[in-house]
């Protein structure tokens, strides 16, 4: 199918989503993450003492974290609420007061601020001091492929993934088990979404065949699926994304299938504006960028309708649906750490992997959060504590 180039929307800059959760960092917490988009957030490999928390005192490196735009919600979230280092007084951000309480605070009640008291678990000595970690976590925001080879080059301590790293890097399953530790802090359920004209026309719902129709070129008119007589302006993620490997992956069948799209961008929030500025625009992101001016449709896979209704009887936030998928951290190993992760970075994972952190860096940035039974298997790969 040829595509016009002359129909392709102009990118933009991230948005209202990724400026809210940074926003959070700055205006609501002292001591936001560094999360600039251009650079690995670290200038080492995470070596015990080489890179000092903000203070300027010596003490524990960095905990530098890379990747997914997916993961980045989760990710850059959990970084501004740990570099705060709120007091347990707080009831907002942390802990507990007579106004209001954190989720989760029953199963934690500590008196500590929020980093030290996870830090402490793992041996860290603890500061007590808003804004003053026991060591500092820093999240840049590029792709999952980029992610995933920071962390196997010992760029970065964490590589963020929205697709599996054995295929963001093409290596065997073997060679992952040998080489990473995958830490899945949550789960996205992919949905794919099309302008506000489209579903108001009413493409509310496709089947699986019909999107590998429009994805592979065989479908290019709405008209052909029961919406109104125009183009199909076919949006993608750029190649080396976790969105983008996980679609093809799970819409397609393989992490290289071809696809026949108008347009292709890095990150989520330029995926949102385009097809919020088009009336004729399908495209596939990540759930969490849901907003006005788009609707995420129903897609019928071998009989069964999976609709993005959580009150459905069959939906996209169910282990059933096919285009569900695992959100990673992965750490590395190597000889310095031969576990896969050390006490700072499972210090800080730790902290994703409880109700309170659940809730909070998943739920609440709208991913399906883990079953208990899963949070204790992600808990296992971590070192023991102090």
């Amino acid at each position: 199918m040829s595509r016009d180039s002359g129909r392709q929307a102009s990118a933009v800059s991230r948005r209202k989503y990724l400026l809210t959760s940074a926003a959070i960092g700055t205006a609501g917490l002292a001591g936001c993450s560094d999360s600039d988009s251009g650079g690995t957030g670290s200038d080492s490999g995470g070596d015990e003492g080489s890179n000092s928390i903000e203070s300027g005192s010596s003490g524990p490196s960095t905990v530098t974290a890379e990747g997914s735009s997916t993961v980045y919600p989760i990710s850059n979230r959990g970084s501004s609420y740990w570099n705060s280092n709120s007091p347990a007084s707080d009831g907002e951000y942390w802990g507990s007061n007579d106004e209001s309480s954190v989720a989760g605070w029953d199963q934690i009640e500590t008196d500590q601020n929020i980093a030290d008291y996870f830090a402490s678990l793992y041996g860290f000595e603890t500061t007590g001091e808003r804004s003053n970690p026991p060591f500092a976590t820093r999240v840049a925001l590029s792709h999952s492929g980029t992610g995933c080879e920071a962390v196997r080059d010992g760029l970065v301590d964490i590589g963020n993934s929205s697709g599996p790293i054995t295929a963001e890097l093409d290596i065997s399953e073997e060679q992952r088990d040998e080489n990473y530790v995958d830490h899945v802090v949550g789960r996205d359920g992919q949905p794919v979404f099309v302008s506000q004209a489209i579903y108001d026309a009413g493409v509310e719902q496709l089947t699986g065949e019909q999107i590998r129709g429009i994805y592979q070129g065989d479908i290019t008119n709405w008209s052909e699926v029961g919406g109104p007589d125009r183009e199909i302006f076919v949006v993608g993620r750029a190649e080396g994304s976790g969105t983008d490997t996980s679609f093809r992956l799970n819409m397609l069948g393989d992490a290289d299938a071809p696809m026949d799209v108008d347009s292709r961008f890095g990150q989520n929030q330029q995926v949102q504006q385009v097809l919020q500025d088009n009336d004729n625009a399908i495209g596939y992101m990540a759930l969490a960028f849901s907003g006005s001016g788009i609707q995420a449709i129903g897609i019928e896979f071998e009989g069964t309708l999976f609709e993005p209704d959580a009150d459905a009887e069959n939906t996209i936030f169910d282990s059933e649906y096919p285009l569900n998928r695992d959100l990673h951290m992965y750490t590395r190993i190597n000889e310095d750490t031969p576990e896969g992760t050390d006490m700072r970075e499972a210090a800080f994972l730790n902290m994703f992997l409880t109700e309170f952190g659940q809730q909070t860096f998943v739920e609440d940035v709208n991913y399906i959060t883990l079953p208990t039974s899963d949070i204790e298997a992600e808990r296992e790969k971590l070192p023991d504590q102090a």
